[in-house]
């Protein structure tokens, strides 16, 4: 799933649209992709990369590999279908900024349909008023639904439930309240610990937040909490206690992680306000609603994928 060392050294030198036309990446991607499919695959990270500038000051290989790997899971890199990312990591010690591999939430879910283990698997935010109880040693839930759609996505979340249920008819349920989601998140985003966590979403949910001073909280944590949480809650559910394909062990063992030349995953500390906002501007595509393939390509990913057949 990766292209040779002597190609590393010359991503920087070389725009990706001939990275990805040169003989020894186009056999490379051929062995992966293979076929015609290679037009689809060229075109969607060409399109990956004009819709995530910060992706352009990346090393080549380092996006081609992390988009081979989500190739290998059958999984697309178009921001708009939110399976996995693209994300730019600034490697200091390398003294260049690479792209790590991020599955999405719905590359979760998409995985554990495919390994045919799993006849439902569902995560909700719960809205204030509507847990009546958790029972968290028979893991039973009992909730009273807000009917009028409206109101209930005006109404404040306080807890979040995700749940599977096997073929076989084995069960799993857990529910985190919106306290513990907002531990979690100031722990692992630097970005949101950073302006204020948990505090200054309160005020930005109240509409307190001065416009001059809305920059800061470019965070996806901060634009879209609850979709972030429900991501957060299909890890935990699936990866501790679900069953596992091969693919879904892999997109796992290395989300967050630089693919390198020979296919080991590099982590990464992600402590870099940037790479968070990146997330953010990606997935932030996905909550809104757009969930189709791009309607058309652009010139470039035209040319590139005539380039790569043609040449």
């Amino acid at each position: 799933m990766a292209v040779g060392n002597s190609l590393a050294a010359r991503t920087q030198k070389t725009s990706l649209t001939a990275y990805l036309t040169q003989d020894a990446v186009r056999n490379q991607i051929n062995k992966v992709v293979g076929g015609k499919n290679g037009t689809r695959f060229i075109s969607s990270i060409v399109s990956a990369v004009q819709t995530t500038p910060a992706l352009q000051e990346c090393t080549n290989n380092s996006i081609l590999n992390a988009a081979l790997l989500g190739e290998a899971l059958n999984l697309s890199p178009s921001p708009q279908l939110g399976q996995f990312y693209m994300v730019p990591f600034d490697n200091k010690k390398k003294g260049c900024k690479e792209a790590q591999f991020q599955i999405g939430y719905k590359g979760y879910i998409q995985l554990a349909i495919r390994s045919g283990y799993y006849k439902k698997l569902n995560v909700i935010a719960i809205k204030q008023g509507e847990l009546v109880r958790y029972d968290a040693l028979n893991e039973e839930i009992e909730v009273d639904l807000i009917e009028n759609d409206v109101l209930r996505e005006e109404t404040p979340t306080e807890g979040y439930y995700a749940m599977f249920e096997y073929e076989n008819g084995f069960r799993k349920t857990i529910y985190w309240s919106k306290k513990k989601m907002l531990k979690h998140a100031e722990k692992y985003s630097f970005a949101f610990y950073k302006n204020g966590g948990g505090k200054s979403l309160e005020l930005l949910e109240q509409n307190k937040v001065p416009e001059k001073d809305m920059w800061k909280y470019s965070s996806f944590w901060f634009k879209s909490f609850d979709d972030m949480a429900m991501k957060t809650m299909l890890r935990q559910l699936i990866s501790k206690w679900g069953i596992m394909s091969i693919d879904l062990q892999t997109a796992i063992d290395k989300d967050m992680a630089v693919i390198r030349e020979n296919g080991d995953a590099d982590y990464v500390e992600n402590t870099e306000e940037h790479n968070d906002d990146v997330v953010a501007e990606q997935e932030l595509n996905e909550v809104e609603g757009d969930v189709s393939e791009t309607a058309s390509e652009s010139e470039s990913d035209k040319s590139a994928a005539e380039a790569f057949f043609n040449n």
